[in-house]
C-alpha cells in the first residue's frame, strides 16, 4: 500500500547551493564541496555521499592546555570528504553568520560549526571587573567563512550602541568585535540582601560598537564561558 501523510513532501531535504542552509530551525545541512569544516564533536546526524571524521579533540595542544587550565572550549571534530552532512545538538535552535575578515566572541557551549577558513582560540576576555572572578574565558572565531552557533529559543541581537546593554551571563551566546565587557556588581540594596537578594547581582555590562546576542534561557550550561575563582560561581556558565 502507498504511504499517504505529508511527511515526505512537508520535511523533505531542501535542496541548495549555499555550503551552510538551515533545513529547518534545528538542523544544519553543510555542503561538503566547499572544503572541510569543524563541527561540535558528537553533533552529526545523518550525512550522504563519502563524509569523514577526525576527533580533534580541542584542537591541538596549545588548546588543549588552555582549555585545561581555564576550563574554557569545545571539542571539535574535522569534516572532509564530499556529500551532504547533518549536524544538530540536542534540537537547540541554529543561527547561521558569515564573517568576512571579522571576529566574535562565543561561548563554547553554543559553538556548532565553522568553515575550514575560520581560525578559532580560547581567549581572554579583558574586562575591568573580571579581576573579582579570577579571569573570564572565552572562543574566538576570526577570518572569513561560515559560522554556526546554537540557542535555546529564538535570540535577540541587542545594538550595544544605541543604548547601555546589561545581560544574565548565562543568556549571553556571543558578541561582535568592537564591544567591549565589563561586570558589574548590583546588589539590590541591603534590604533585598537580607531577603536573599534578587539572583542578578553579577551582570555584563556591554559597550562599544557592534552586537551582543543573547537568547531566551538563564540554564546554567555544561561548559564555556569559564572562570577561574569562588566568587564567580553565580555566574553559571561564565564564572567556574
Amino acid at each position: 500500500m502507498p504511504i499517504h501523510g505529508s511527511l515526505f513532501q512537508e520535511f523533505k531535504e531542501k535542496d541548495t547551493q549555499d555550503p551552510f542552509s538551515l533545513q529547518n530551525k534545528k538542523m544544519l545541512r553543510i555542503d561538503m564541496r566547499y572544503g572541510e569544516v569543524w563541527a561540535r564533536t558528537g553533533s552529526m546526524v545523518a550525512y550522504q555521499g563519502d563524509v569523514r571524521f577526525v576527533n580533534k579533540g580541542s584542537g591541538g595542544l596549545g588548546k588543549m592546555l588552555k582549555a585545561a587550565a581555564t576550563g574554557e572550549g569545545v571539542k571539535m571534530m574535522q569534516c572532509s570528504g564530499s556529500g551532504e552532512l547533518f549536524v544538530a545538538d540536542f534540537a537547540s535552535e541554529i543561527q547561521v553568520m558569515y564573517l568576512e575578515n571579522d571576529a566574535i566572541s562565543v561561548n563554547g557551549e553554543n559553538v556548532l560549526a565553522f568553515s575550514n577558513s575560520i581560525q578559532w582560540d580560547i581567549h581572554r576576555i579583558q574586562a575591568r571587573g573580571a579581576a573579582m572572578t579570577g579571569g573570564l574565558y572565552n572562543v574566538s572565531l576570526r577570518g572569513t567563512g561560515y559560522v554556526a552557533v546554537t540557542t535555546k529559543g529564538d535570540p535577540v541581537a541587542l545594538d550595544v550602541a544605541s543604548s547601555p546593554t546589561f545581560a544574565d551571563a548565562q543568556a549571553v551566546v556571543l558578541w561582535t568585535s568592537g564591544v567591549s565587557m565589563d561586570v558589574r556588581v548590583d546588589t539590590g540594596g541591603i534590604g533585598s540582601m537580607i531577603r536573599g537578594g534578587t539572583g542578578e547581582m553579577l551582570q555584563m555590562a556591554f559597550g562599544g560598537q557592534g552586537y551582543v546576542v543573547v537568547q531566551p534561557s538563564e540554564s546554567v550550561p555544561q561548559g564555556g564561558h569559564q572562570g577561574q575563582g569562588g566568587a564567580a560561581q553565580t555566574l553559571g556558565g561564565f564564572f567556574q
